[in-house]
């Protein structure tokens, strides 16, 4: 990989989903104002948006081009929304949004925030110098090749490379086409993309996404959030007591959507869920941003799984009726049974196409 083919990985897996998460730093949470809830939030959004644009192609069997291509002028779009907001909003933003948690007049808490990012860094190095095949491989790295390489869309077997019939059930949840877009777009051949560049981005993600966690759950005792964050990745380090573990998945097969769906997309929902009845709590009601990037990360469930349309359904509806019991806010679950829609459609269809 060269250095241009790197700086292209990084704006497509940092850069453009931090300015688009931008969209939704004040539709959530007073609390989810930082760079990293951008960066998170902005990924979720475009992996629904892909999830939106790729199926109804493969589907229709169309060429990865095009597929390709709406993916870009929809990441331009939402790039140039964000811009324009940003803009308007200007004036009322602080210069510098707290990234958090860091106070250098206190020693210890110093340390443990520097114990974190040894770890972290020791953890990504680690994914990328010891990255192995896994059996999976045969089947999502091999798609993400074909889907690079012949530019066609779940109509070659990945054993074997022969022409088939569209693979609609698997072509449901198309995140190895989301990889070979990477690798589209970089110019790092995909086998290269699914084992060093995706690995690096989805872990680094995944404790992004438990400091927000971290942030809202310790609130009222920020000196311990590096602290929960340290024993979350001696949990990682030291969870491969099975092969099927969460820790597993995102070490040592990240690049496997089921991996994005157990480490990123599911504790993206726990976060948002957390903060709607935090809110309800205090009287409050969710805003348009909110209900936006739920439904979001609902879709991008489906990118990664297809058991992802049955389990992110069920959490926020689960979610949704302890809420409005607990709360005695019944209207809330319209807009939430709105968000589970993308869910339903392809879950539908995964029982249609599937049969």
């Amino acid at each position: 990989m060269t250095a241009l083919q790197i700086l292209e990985a990084v704006i497509l897996l940092l850069g453009i989903p931090m300015i688009v998460g931008s969209l939704f730093r004040h539709g959530v949470d007073r609390k989810m104002r930082g760079p990293v809830f951008w960066w998170i939030s902005g990924q979720i959004f475009l992996w629904a948006c892909f999830q939106l644009i790729c199926v109804p192609l493969i589907l229709l069997q169309v060429d990865f081009k095009y597929a390709a291509a709406g993916y870009n002028v929809v990441q331009a779009l939402a790039v140039l929304a964000a811009a324009v907001l940003w803009f308007r909003n200007r004036k009322r933003a602080s210069a510098v949004e707290r990234i958090g948690g860091f106070d250098r007049k206190k020693s210890v808490r110093s340390a443990l925030w520097i114990l974190f990012w040894g770890l972290l860094i020791f953890q990504l190095v680690q994914a990328v110098r010891m990255t192995y095949r896994d059996g999976d491989d045969a089947f999502y790295v091999a798609i993400t090749s074909i889907t690079q390489n012949a530019q066609i869309m779940y109509r070659k077997l990945p054993y074997t490379g022969f022409g088939t019939e569209l693979d609609a059930r698997h072509g449901l949840a198309p995140f190895p086409v989301w990889i070979s877009y990477l690798a589209e777009m970089t110019g790092i051949r995909a086998v290269s993309t699914a084992h060093v560049v995706v690995p690096v981005a989805l872990i680094a993600m995944t404790y992004g996404v438990f400091y927000l966690l971290g942030g809202i759950l310790l609130q009222e005792k920020k000196d311990v959030l590096p602290l929960f964050l340290i024993f979350t990745e001696l949990l990682v380090l030291f969870g491969d007591y099975s092969f099927y573990t969460v820790e597993n998945f995102m070490i040592a097969r990240s690049r496997q959507g089921k991996a994005a769906l157990g480490s990123i997309v599911i504790p993206v929902l726990l976060l948002l869920l957390l903060c709607l009845l935090r809110q309800l709590q205090e009287g409050g009601a969710a805003s348009l941003k909110y209900y936006v990037l739920l439904a979001a990360a609902n879709g991008a469930g489906c990118l990664c799984s297809t058991m992802g349309a049955l389990l992110c359904c069920m959490l926020v509806g689960i979610a949704g009726l302890c809420g409005a019991v607990a709360y005695k806010r019944w209207k809330m679950l319209i807009p939430m049974a709105f968000c589970c829609i993308p869910n339903v459609c392809y879950a539908f269809l995964y029982l249609v196409l599937g049969s």
